[in-house]
């Protein structure tokens, strides 16, 4: 695939691994005879190692092909982590490294909207659902007649996640987590 070609989402093969283009910056000379060079942020499948390739726009990279499959947590294996494919009950087992932020987000594993991210039926990494919801262990008390503005305070998380959350959240409370930015997004 040429690099004209290529678009934020795509999964490339490069040096021997698959990457998840997320940001595209195209820059054209103004000079006569000038090839536009594309800027790739690229990202590892299921880790956040993050990599910057600059190519003209005739190179190519392969596309691979990245399937997404629902998946529900079974158990661990060690280390290890397995999940089962909800339409066919095939098992997956993926390391701690593929399944990235899952444990700030889950006490057990078992979250719904979980996706396994395959490319030639192998695991290659572990989607989360938009949002969590998790229960406030440790934060500062609320202080009745506080000022009813935006200010935060941080909060511990059952998981052991650390997040800034409005001050009139108390220990107990369940509070939904972005997983994406990792920030508070509401009560649960």
């Amino acid at each position: 695939m040429k690099a004209t070609d290529i678009k934020r989402g795509t999964v490339v093969e490069y040096q021997g691994k698959y990457w998840q283009v997320r940001d595209i910056e195209r820059s054209a000379p103004t000079g006569r005879g000038g090839n536009t060079t594309f800027r790739f942020t690229l990202y590892l499948v299921g880790a956040e190692q993050k990599v910057d390739v600059s190519l003209r726009a005739d190179d190519e990279l392969t596309e691979a092909e990245l399937i997404r499959r629902d998946a529900s947590f079974s158990y661990m294996d060690g280390d290890n982590y397995v999940f089962m494919d909800i339409e066919d009950y095939t098992q997956y087992t993926l390391s701690p490294t593929q399944v990235g932020e899952l444990p700030l987000y889950s006490v057990d594993g078992n979250l719904e909207g979980l996706q396994l991210m395959l490319i030639d039926g192998e695991p290659v990494g572990l989607k989360l659902p938009p949002s969590v919801e998790l229960e406030v262990v440790d934060t500062a008390p609320y202080v009745k007649g506080a000022s009813a503005t935006g200010r935060a305070k941080p909060a511990k998380l059952s998981t052991g996640l650390e997040i800034a959350v409005p001050e009139y959240i108390e220990n107990g409370v369940r509070v939904k987590v972005n997983t994406e930015t990792g920030e508070y997004s509401g009560r649960a």
